[in-house]
């Protein structure tokens, strides 16, 4: 049985799981598919009774993984010795995205105060970024760090639209992509040329950066950017994955084998059936979709985490999901 979050005057989900092995919630689209599902694995309910849950980070030297129920202003810990959730920390500032840095240090996007984020091993909290050219960001919304220790944002307007996940405020740039040097700690532009960039990630040798363009039309999108040779530019870009509909694409990881794992779900469009959107679908580097992994409710976020970085954690709406297959994360 999942455990409840703490407070869960939210919205627990029940879940029962499938009895049947291969699980049938696991939808194979392409035969190719077939090597990374694992027979005898299922999708599994870790924990539930959030309110909207995201970017989940892994802790593999203290076997837990951090993610962020942001209208609840708090960042939730699931152990996987207990199989215990917890409060790790709150308020959190409305916090979305999570990373970690080369240090192993966590990085958080805050919506309310609208900054980057580093804890340090004290507890203490270093204030990375915080605005360009003198202008308040948006509401930084997801994280990756790069191998040469760089950290990579996007910076949406989602958490200053309203007042479900951070408070109501003016934008004063536009939707953008920026980058924090990991020598210097300079802040630089990647691009503002995006409507809504959300996730991103890079691919397993680091050649191609990838960004969800969610309020791009008529459908959501993710493009591939060619890096520059020293690793700190984007070039040329092509189209990588097409919504192809009201499939809302979030955040996003890529295996070793360059495989998209896309947080799914509807687009809030009339038309949309979101029983039949929400989950993870899969797609290979060419954007043919390889799988899709159905869920009780709309997908945000992923993770691959574990011991063997084989498996799933997939944030989702109110609830924690996790499914072991046989590939295993890029980063």
């Amino acid at each position: 049985m999942a455990a409840t979050a703490l407070s869960a005057r939210a919205q627990g989900v029940d879940f029962k799981p499938s009895q049947r092995y291969p699980d049938p919630s696991v939808e194979v689209l392409d035969k190719s598919f077939l090597k990374y599902r694992l027979f005898s694995s299922g999708v599994e309910q870790l924990a539930t009774g959030f309110r909207w849950v995201e970017g989940p980070v892994w802790f593999g030297d203290g076997r837990y993984l951090l993610f962020s129920d942001i209208p609840n202003n708090r960042i939730m810990r699931w152990d996987e010795t207990t199989g215990a959730t917890s409060v790790f920390r709150q308020p959190s500032n409305n916090s979305n995205g999570l990373a970690r840095d080369r240090q192993g240090r966590l990085l958080a996007c805050e919506h309310l105060t609208r900054r980057v984020t580093r804890t340090e091993y004290d507890g203490s909290i270093t204030v990375l970024a915080d605005n360009y050219n003198g202008k308040r960001f948006n509401s930084p919304n997801d994280i990756i760090c790069k191998s040469d220790g760089s950290i990579w944002f996007t910076d949406p307007p989602f958490g200053i639209a309203g007042e479900w996940e951070g408070d109501k405020q003016a934008s004063e740039l536009p939707h953008s992509v920026y980058r924090i040097d990991g020598r210097t700690g300079k802040l630089s532009l990647v691009t503002d040329q995006l409507a809504g960039p959300n996730g991103l990630a890079f691919s397993p040798d680091e050649k191609i950066l990838y960004i969800n363009e969610s309020r791009a039309t008529p459908n959501r999108v993710i493009w591939a950017y060619d890096m520059s040779s020293d690793g700190t530019r984007i070039g040329n870009r092509r189209l990588a994955v097409d919504a192809n509909g009201p499939g809302g694409i979030d955040g996003f990881k890529i295996d070793v084998d360059g495989n998209l794992w896309c947080g799914w779900g509807s687009n809030g469009s009339l038309d949309a059936k979101a029983e039949e959107l929400d989950g993870v679908r899969v797609f290979n580097p060419q954007g043919k979709p390889l799988a899709h992994i159905h869920l009780p409710e709309r997908c945000p976020n992923l993770v691959f985490g574990g011991a063997k970085k084989n498996r799933l954690f997939m944030a989702s709406s109110h609830s924690l999901y996790a499914l072991y297959v046989e590939t295993r994360g890029a980063v």
